[in-house]
């Protein structure tokens, strides 16, 4: 499957270390080496790069991993092809306008069988059940709210919808529109909240460590949300499977938990279904098991 990493931040901030370590784990020390991406919004702009190649090769993640690029929301993404092929279309994170706002959207998982209708202004232009997932969610928003809804408003929206598409299999995914980030975890999803007074960490992917009190001011705050643990000397809290949570001015504001929805639509599954959605997360599981083996680190 893939990898995500997202930062959400009270005062525009730099991805670069963690940036740096989650390229490693595109080709290097994990294994999804099949194209990456990255978006900064900064005001009403967005800077996005994509690229087919692996992370940890690209020319263009070594500028960005050299180049401080300073954001409030940053949305990256490592890929390892499940669905459609290794092209510049299909590498994450997606891009949309709606309202005259940029939205953003990355996933980790495999979807089975979810082909929705898409009848509006959104259709994907490569061929992953990603941004297909994608385009609905926003077809859906569109026809729920007249124009852009409060983080609260789009938040109720979300736990809506987001059971329709995670009972079909796995659905971790990150989503902003440049005023927060949403988050939901089918799987493995983890985050932290770096505040004052900061620390120094340490990557597990890269033998580099940085000291944030040398670099962060008191009102510094910013939310990290990843697949897995960047670093091992700082505390990573664990999401809940079909937990979804809000993150505003980096720190998580709203906890909602679909596990009651995402059941009663999965009950419905035919029994095939059930197991080609347990053998995609087993084969998923054996990856990060593989990862974890890599870097030295205990099976879980």
């Amino acid at each position: 499957m893939c990898q995500l990493l997202a930062l959400n931040c009270k005062t525009p901030t730099d991805a670069t270390f963690s940036f740096t370590g989650f390229c490693q784990r595109g080709g290097l020390t994990d294994e999804h080496a099949d194209g990456w991406g990255i978006a900064f919004f900064e005001g009403n702009g967005l800077r996005h790069f994509v690229d087919h190649q692996s992370a940890a090769h690209s020319p263009v993640a070594e500028l960005i991993r050299n180049y401080p690029i300073k954001s409030k929301n940053i949305i990256a993404h490592v890929r390892k092809a499940t669905q459609g092929g290794v092209m510049l279309e299909n590498a994450h994170p997606f891009v949309r306008e709606l309202w005259g706002r940029n939205w953003v959207f990355a996933h980790n998982g495999d979807l089975k069988d979810f082909v929705p209708a898409l009848h509006g202004q959104f259709r994907p232009i490569g061929s992953t059940d990603s941004e297909h997932a994608f385009c609905w969610l926003l077809q859906e928003i569109a026809k729920s709210h007249a124009g852009v809804p409060s983080v609260e408003e789009l938040t109720l929206t979300l736990a809506e919808l987001v059971p329709q598409i995670s009972h079909k299999g796995t659905f971790n995914f990150v989503l902003s529109n440049g005023d927060a980030m949403w988050a939901h975890c089918s799987t493995h999803l983890h985050y932290l909240v770096r505040a004052y007074p900061f620390n120094r960490a340490s990557l597990m992917d890269q033998d580099v460590s940085v000291n944030f009190a040398e670099l962060n001011n008191a009102e510094d705050r910013a939310a990290v949300i990843v697949t897995l643990p960047l670093t091992a000397d700082e505390t990573w809290a664990t999401f809940q499977p079909n937990e979804l949570i809000t993150f505003v001015d980096g720190a998580p504001k709203i906890h909602v938990d679909l596990d009651a929805a995402h059941a009663q639509l999965s009950a419905d599954l035919s029994v095939d279904m059930r197991q080609a959605i347990a053998e995609a997360q087993a084969d998923a599981d054996a990856a990060m098991q593989r990862y974890r083996q890599n870097l030295g680190l205990q099976a879980i």
